[in-house]
């Protein structure tokens, strides 16, 4: 299994607690690389934290490793230049090159998540599906659902990209990526990396809600718990922000309480990266 990961040095934290969660529920070896680039003022992902995540997964098995890849070379060759200013890192962005990493692009496929998902279960099922013809599989954006659609107003086709499963043959096939990287070199976008996918990929998969479950409380059958920004409205309107690393929050303004044996491991450990 093949786990990706995006980011620079602040995803830490949130790594952490999501490769501790996706090891309480999967013993299988599991190959998780990380992307980051050094640009500018990005402080990138540092090689001593992904040394220590790297022993910590060969602890559940010893096939498992963590590697760290500087895409800042072709990412500096392709840079999304009218989405450099937006409200999210350039980091966001890094998904988009997995065609130009060979080590990745040699991949059948590839699990995307973004640093603030939390595993429940099982992910054997969800990764081993049927993607014959499917560039990529994902769940619907809980709120970009309602407002973009690529098939037609009534089809809901927006996904949101923080839980993506790659074929990555397909994509290579059809230089979605490359598609993708050049609509945010020449568009500025809300959300640039997302948008892009969703505008990339012709062949998508659109899974159940279970698989990327971003409202503050996840279900019964959620398997993974994604700690997006949510709007809420009483008794005034604003955007809560609560990450899966911030304990307190997720017992105080969440009151989950579910996931505090992957917490108490986390807190044990953080000082460490």
């Amino acid at each position: 299994m093949n786990i990706l990961y995006c980011g620079d040095k602040g995803i830490a934290r949130g790594a952490l607690v999501s490769i501790l969660s996706i090891l309480k529920h999967n013993k299988m070896p599991i190959h998780f690389y990380i992307m980051t680039i050094k640009y500018e003022d990005v402080e990138p992902f540092t090689e001593k934290t992904t040394k220590f995540l790297n022993e910590l997964v060969k602890k559940t098995n010893v096939k498992s490793f963590v590697k760290l890849i500087d895409a800042t070379g072709v990412f500096v060759s392709n840079l999304p230049e009218k989405n450099m200013g937006s409200y999210f890192t350039p980091c966001s962005m890094l998904r988009l090159y997995i065609d130009k990493v060979p080590e990745l692009a040699k991949l059948d496929r590839i699990l995307y998540l973004d640093y603030d998902i939390v595993c429940r279960g099982d992910l054997t099922e969800f990764y081993d599906m049927n993607l014959d013809g499917i560039e990529a599989a994902g769940a619907l954006d809980i709120y970009g659902k309602n407002f973009y659609h690529y098939h037609g107003l009534l089809n809901f086709d927006y996904m949101n990209s923080g839980v993506m499963l790659f074929n990555i043959p397909e994509c290579l096939k059809s230089n979605m990526f490359e598609k993708a990287v050049k609509i945010c070199m020449e568009r500025w976008m809300m959300l640039a990396d997302q948008a892009a996918l969703n505008k990339a990929i012709v062949c998508r998969k659109i899974l159940p809600r279970k698989y990327n479950e971003q409202a503050e409380r996840p279900k019964k059958d959620t398997v993974l718990h994604h700690f997006s920004n949510n709007f809420k409205f009483w008794p005034y309107f604003r955007v809560q922000k609560v990450k899966p690393f911030e304990v307190d929050k997720v017992h105080e303004v969440l009151k989950i309480t579910e996931y505090d044996d992957i917490l108490e491991k986390y807190s044990a450990l953080k000082d460490k990266l």
